[in-house]
């Protein structure tokens, strides 16, 4: 394992063959379902597994570039961000993602946070 990884930080919870290209896997965290995302370019995002318009499941949608379109009501979330593209409006939550030698890592303070 890296030196840039501080366990204390960081928590591992995939691994980037785990997670299909232009698809997602979910993890079950404290905060809710959290679907983790890979691109075409086996880039890796993490964003609340609920769209914001009316909490559709993102896993569940078609990647494109950096972008998913939910299953619903086909609105386009920004993966880096969880950002919906306007004209649409509204943001599911972002998660910090670190990949390490094929070890996909999420900030641990963001996943064990409560919804307050």
């Amino acid at each position: 394992m890296s030196d840039s990884i501080n366990l204390k930080e960081w928590q591992k919870v995939t691994t980037v063959d785990e997670i299909p290209v232009l698809g997602s896997r979910v993890i079950s965290t404290k905060v809710g379902p959290i679907a983790i995302f890979r691109n075409s370019e086996n880039a890796i995002f993490a964003v609340l597994d609920q769209c914001p318009h009316k909490g559709g499941p993102l896993s569940q949608g078609i990647v494109h570039g950096m972008t998913v379109t939910c299953p619903l009501h086909s609105w386009n979330i920004d993966l880096p961000t969880g950002c919906a593209i306007a004209p649409d409006v509204g943001c599911a939550k972002p998660f910090t993602t670190k990949v390490e030698s094929g070890e996909v890592w999420l900030n641990r303070e963001e996943i064990q946070a409560t919804h307050g």
